[in-house]
């Protein structure tokens, strides 16, 4: 990802969240039970545009038709965007094979312009609605935009306009639906047409040559419609010739690009596009989510798609051993690259939080020179508790990528349950731990007594300006009733803010000091 453009996603990020509280409507929380893997779960959605990410068959579609079925839709017909329309049983009249009907329930959560409301669909015989017991209430109004993966039927199903007898209708596409695409696009066109008849469409291009002229729709009685482009090298063609990628966005800039206060469901977001077009794309969704109140949900496989919204915008869905979904909590970018295929031809030290990181890292900025290690070839990854690396390695297992990655304990874990259940689980599992017997702050508060002169010189200080913010802290924290390891971690911090770093920081530069000094626990 381009340094501009993840200046500009950062931006977005802070905007987004910052406007999330002011969103008219916003879908806070799906419960789903008893429909296909799907025992029961809960799904939060925290950031306006969320991106929802897991194995094959683990429950990513599922999640996104429920969403469509959480609000009445202006204009949409009664059952369209209902569970019996989106989730159809195949229940013969005749013949021994059928799909096997159980409760199933889903809860939704929101945010309205009259507060807060739940809402559940609840199937036993047939599906019904309830408000948990709230007199009066009704299903919030909301257009919602839900699109599936292109399916060729729906290009097939135009092929019939090329035997009307009377022109189908022009519909142009404006401005405003063709900035969202040609944004992403290595061409312009001077002209997208929609031609409609009997309920189908098909787009149409055409070059760049009079602009004012983009765009027509095209319609009759029949119902059916086709894009038609031209670009402004002189290429004209319709839809049907189009790449698949192109046709997709096309579709999505004629479809969502006037939408306000929708919630919008894309299904595979990335399909048919090339990673730097799906960075574009998630970038234009964000933008378009900002300036119009959409609230925007995608599933995908893509890493790239993932890396475009902040953590708090990932869901990641897993299948346990029992073939059950699960919600994983939100990873940071080494446990995420892993489930992604990126962490192949890397050594991966995974660790519990930022202090731990810190050691690791100033360890390896002495040891890969010396031992002539390429730096990109080690990397650290950490905010994911001992308790969690469990799970981590079972998802890492799947994949065949046990033999990437160490684990990393912190000092107090040595002959711990956590411990002993980790080498358990799996005999390729490997296990460090950090220096010391206690919590890593208290080594490192450790070694910056000891070594005072020594990590002053890391740090950039004069020797007596970092012994009388020690001196100053340890007297704060002496009658403190806390953990050592807490009051360990309230000294980096406190320290860290003294001279304007981070604990991590102060982490990294004792790590680094004790790795040369051979007599060093950290050895």
């Amino acid at each position: 990802m381009s340094v501009l453009i993840e200046k500009r996603l950062e931006s977005l990020w802070w905007q987004l969240q910052g406007k999330k509280p002011h969103m008219p409507h916003f879908l806070s929380e799906i419960r789903l039970q008893g429909i296909r893997s799907i025992e029961d779960i809960r799904v939060r959605f925290e950031y306006p545009v969320s991106v929802i990410a897991g194995v094959n068959a683990s429950g990513k579609s599922t999640v996104l038709f429920a969403a469509a079925c959480a609000y009445k839709v202006p204009g949409a017909a009664l059952r369209d965007f209902a569970p019996s329309t989106l989730f159809p049983d195949y229940l013969p009249k005749v013949g021994a094979r059928g799909d096997r009907r159980r409760e199933t329930v889903f809860e939704f959560d929101y945010s309205t312009p009259q507060g807060r409301l739940s809402m559940r669909w609840r199937r036993a015989k047939s599906w019904n609605r309830s408000f948990f017991g709230r007199p009066n209430s009704t299903q919030p109004e909301r257009p919602v935009y839900l699109r599936t993966l292109s399916n060729p039927a729906e290009v097939r199903g135009v092929l019939g306009m090329s035997r009307l007898r009377s022109a189908p209708a022009q519909t142009p596409l404006d401005a405003t639906q063709l900035e969202f695409v040609q944004q992403m696009l290595p061409f312009r066109y001077s002209e997208v047409v929609d031609l409609s008849s009997g309920g189908k469409s098909l787009l149409f291009a055409s070059p760049e040559t009079a602009y004012a002229n983009a765009g027509a729709d095209f319609s009759d009685v029949l119902g059916k419609s086709l894009l038609f482009a031209t670009q402004e090298s002189g290429a004209e063609y319709s839809e049907l010739h189009m790449a698949s990628g192109e046709r997709i966005l096309l579709r999505l800039s004629q479809e969502i690009a006037q939408l306000d206060g929708a919630l919008v469901l894309i299904d595979e977001v990335e399909a048919s596009l090339h990673p730097w077009v799906q960075q574009l794309l998630m970038l234009h969704l964000q933008q378009l989510a900002l300036r119009r109140n959409l609230q925007i949900i995608v599933t995908t496989h893509s890493h790239v798609v993932l890396d475009s919204v902040p953590t708090i915008g990932r869901i990641f869905l897993d299948l346990d051993e029992a073939g059950k979904v699960k919600v994983l909590p939100p990873h940071r970018d080494l446990v995420q690259d892993a489930l992604y295929g990126l962490a192949k031809d890397t050594l991966n030290l995974l660790c519990e939080d930022e202090a731990a990181e810190g050691i690791l890292q100033g360890l390896l900025e002495h040891l890969l020179p010396r031992e002539g290690i390429p730096v990109g070839s080690v990397r650290v990854g950490r905010n994911t508790g001992a308790e969690e690396f469990l799970t981590h390695a079972k998802a890492f297992g799947k994949f065949d990528l046990l033999s990437n990655f160490v684990f990393v304990l912190d000092g107090d874990k040595r002959d711990s349950a956590v411990e002993r259940k980790i080498r358990a689980a799996d005999e390729r599992l490997k296990v460090l731990f950090l220096p010391g017997s206690d919590a890593p702050e208290v080594w490192v508060w450790g070694v910056l007594r000891q070594r005072c002169s020594e990590c002053a010189a890391e740090l950039k200080l004069a020797p007596e300006q970092l012994s009388k913010h020690l001196d100053r802290l340890d007297s704060v924290y002496d009658l403190a009733s806390d953990t050592p390891s807490a009051i360990a971690k309230s000294k980096l911090r406190s320290l860290g803010e003294a001279l304007s770093v981070d604990a991590n920081h102060v982490c990294r530069a004792t790590a680094r000091l004790e790795a040369e000094r051979r007599e060093s626990s950290i050895q």
